[in-house]
């Protein structure tokens, strides 16, 4: 096991691996920015190094200056929690070079999956579904309007390096597509780095499913079934849960099957999350994420395992820590994202947080940095803790739900909490009615 893990990141998510690297007796170090000195985590960890200035460049993706205090602290081991450099392949070899654990999968693996055209070929091989479409990049007009033909409109244009929604544009007709490809290429090239294109069928109505999956490097791997993302805006997730209340038992377990033999067949260590659009029956593969993802607490909840314990055990060479047969789904769960933003406009609120007040009681989660006085700082994402509740069923779930958000207290900024309580109380999400373009058509027709 490791003596010292340094933990590269901020916010809810470096105290949530700092908490779980002290429960395993390993001593803690993080990094943060000047505007983060005074973090719960920074005032948590055994020991913290300043790393640089505000803007995350200078500091959270400054790989030099953490690699600096790895050597300074003695960590043998880095935990890159989620976002900045978490699925940095670069960052992953040269902590190798440096001898330093990196907690993730192998720089090949996230450069495979990182490649929206190789990640798509890969899950192919491996024998996961994927949304028709074609087989690499696309370069030219013609080309596209034949693949598009043969798929049938509407098509979306997705960036090969892509992310968070943008260079991604639907077309649905031929004479959409010239448009489509060159704004699409256009969005890629400014935020990526790189204008490849590729093309895939345009499902109207999916359900955004994810299959939490877990490799010890080997050839073995376990599932820890599905979680439900499809209540997003641009793009990004609102709220998850677990299972899915669209799935029948027999889809879950297939997808589940399918997705842990292809983990095990890639070798692949470390936490991971293989993404798909849901339709009339049929998954489609759209990426997968080698890291740990933001809504993973509602698979905690519903299968009693902590997956940062296995992300530090698998890193360490320690294996799995439970076979497949030995995982039980229990109850349903539920994640709201609170962010420091307008519930209407979503424009960013930082500021200082007057009162912090979190729900508690049977049931009842809540992952934030964050307390009365804290200042929220301008420079990273709004997130400022999820709330977490779990119950029997789904309606105890809801109705726990309910009450938990009745009792969330945030005042001296603006924050989504209005929002969850808008929609816990709708009749479609009681039914679990909804596909990944509902919130935002509700959201336009409830302004």
């Amino acid at each position: 096991m490791f003596q010292k893990i340094l933990i590269a990141n901020r916010g809810e998510i470096a105290l949530r691996v700092l908490r779980a690297a002290k429960e395993l007796g390993i001593q803690t170090v993080v990094v943060h920015s000047t505007a983060d000195a005074d973090a719960m985590h920074v005032r948590l960890a055994d020991e913290s190094v300043c790393i640089g200035p505000p803007p995350a460049r200078d500091s959270y993706l400054n790989i030099h200056q953490i690699v600096a205090a790895c050597e300074i602290t003695g960590a043998d081991a880095v935990h890159p929690g989620y976002g900045f450099l978490s699925e940095n392949a670069k960052f992953a070899d040269i902590l190798a070079a440096h001898k330093i654990t990196f907690i993730g999968p192998s720089g090949d693996h996230i450069r495979t999956m990182g490649d929206k055209i190789e990640a798509k070929r890969t899950a192919k091989r491996l024998g996961i579904p994927v949304v028709p479409g074609s087989e690499g990049a696309v370069t030219e007009e013609s080309e596209a309007k034949r693949i598009a033909a043969d798929i049938g409109y509407p098509v979306i244009i997705k960036a090969s390096a892509g992310g968070g929604g943008r260079g991604m544009k639907v077309a649905r007709t031929e004479e959409d597509l010239e448009i489509a490809l060159d704004t699409a290429r256009s969005e890629a090239g400014a935020a990526f780095g790189d204008d490849a294109v590729y093309i895939e069928k345009y499902l109207e109505k999916p359900r955004h499913i994810e299959v939490q999956v877990v490799g010890d490097g080997a050839g073995n791997a376990i599932h820890l079934g599905e979680r439900d993302c499809s209540l997003q805006r641009r793009h990004q997730k609102v709220w998850e849960e677990a299972n899915s209340p669209a799935l029948n038992d027999e889809e879950r377990a297939k997808i589940g099957e399918t997705c842990s033999k292809a983990i095990a067949d890639m070798s692949y260590s470390g936490a991971g999350t293989i993404e798909f659009l849901y339709e009339n029956g049929e998954f489609y593969f759209i990426e997968m994420n080698t890291r740990l993802q933001v809504e993973h607490p509602v698979t905690e909840a519903i299968t009693g395992i902590d997956l940062v314990h296995e992300q530090i055990r698998v890193a360490s060479g320690g294996g799995l820590s439970v076979r497949q047969n030995e995982i039980r789904f229990q109850g349903h769960a539920i994640e709201c994202r609170i962010n420091a933003e307008d519930p209407r406009t979503f424009t960013p609120s930082p500021g200082t947080i007057t009162h912090f007040h979190t729900p508690g009681g049977l049931g009842i989660r809540v992952d934030s940095g964050v307390y009365s006085g804290y200042r929220i700082p301008p420079y990273y994402d709004s997130l400022i803790g999820k709330l977490i509740v779990h119950g029997r069923n789904r309606v105890e779930c809801l109705m726990r739900l309910r009450r938990a958000l009745d009792e969330f207290v945030v005042d001296g900024i603006k924050t989504t909490l209005p929002l969850f309580r808008d929609l816990v109380g709708n009749p479609d999400i009681a039914n679990g009615d909804y596909d990944i373009h509902w919130l935002e058509k509700h959201l336009a027709q409830n302004p």
